[in-house]
């Protein structure tokens, strides 16, 4: 297959049945077929890119899921954040999130800096 930008649905999806087929080959990737397969992905990556965004996640509710996730509630971050209320008041959007406190949940909740600081 000749490699070349996508453009449209039918090249996307002509390089999906493609990759498939080399998958269920086992190309080993340091062949020129292999090669061509890496090239190939980073294509499809770009065009998924462009034609299906993910949008970022909002900072509060990573936050909310990462404590609902770890079983927390508000008052088992007094100690790091502050009062009850004033951590309320940043769950409910009604302080905002510093950089002080986006480090905090960073390094407590291990949510990511991008998502955090988006």
């Amino acid at each position: 297959m000749k490699l070349k930008t996508l453009k449209s649905k039918k090249d996307y999806e002509a390089y999906l049945e493609w990759t498939d087929k080399l998958f269920e080959k086992k190309v080993k990737p340091n062949t020129p077929e292999g090669e061509l397969l890496q090239v190939a992905l980073l294509l499809i990556k770009e065009y998924e890119d462009k034609k299906y965004p993910v949008p970022s996640p909002d900072p509060i509710e990573a936050i909310k899921l990462k404590m609902e996730e770890r079983g927390l509630k508000n008052k088992d971050l007094v100690g790091k954040v502050g009062t009850k209320g004033y951590i309320s008041a940043i769950l409910n959007k009604r302080k905002p999130l510093t950089l002080e406190l986006a480090k905090m949940f960073h390094r407590e909740l291990g949510i990511s800096a991008d998502v955090l600081l988006s």
